[in-house]
């Protein structure tokens, strides 16, 4: 019996001990969880701080940039000084513009007359090479006609002539 009961003994430590670290355990878990929950709260709050201070930050960052912009543009006709210098700068720029625009068209007028008197050149070159084709193939034609024709002409002509002289001393040979 004395060892039923220490073994009774030890199971009713080991219990204890078993509650104990089982309670310890559930304590352990809770408090996990709760630290689990508290970083997952902490950090949905700095996303939406996050959030919240964007939102806000950026009409205020626009509005700084506006302000920003209006003053550098209203700045330089606050002064006399300022506002004569900005003239006198807005005029060279203005100058140089213009002196680059003026250039430009100089370079493209040059340009454009260059090529107009190449295509005017190749137009008369090639008028002035057909002409001389022309005139040379009509010379040609007309040395062949003028020859025909003389041909033509003197052909029946000596015939002519031929018959005359035979038909005239046939009339001689007759008389």
């Amino acid at each position: 019996m004395a060892e039923t009961k220490s073994n009774g003994s030890k199971s009713k430590a080991q219990a204890k001990r078993a509650s104990t670290e089982a309670k310890k355990s559930a304590a352990k878990t809770a408090k996990a969880s709760k630290r689990a929950t508290t970083k997952a709260a902490a950090a949905e709050r700095n996303q939406v701080q996050a959030a919240v201070e964007a939102a806000v930050d950026v009409p205020v960052g626009a509005a700084l940039t506006v302000s920003d912009r209006l003053s550098e543009l209203v700045e330089p006709w606050t002064d006399r000084n300022k506002a004569e210098r900005q003239i006198k700068n807005y005029r060279s720029n203005l100058r140089k513009s213009l002196k680059r625009t003026e250039r430009r068209g100089t370079t493209a007028r040059r340009r454009a007359i260059t090529e107009a008197r190449k295509t005017r050149n190749q137009v008369e070159r090639e008028a002035r090479r057909r002409q001389r084709e022309v005139e040379t193939t009509l010379k040609r034609n007309r040395n062949d006609v003028e020859q025909r024709v003389r041909r033509a002409i003197e052909v029946p002509t000596t015939r002519a002539q031929d018959l005359v002289g035979t038909v005239s001393s046939q009339l001689s040979a007759l008389r």
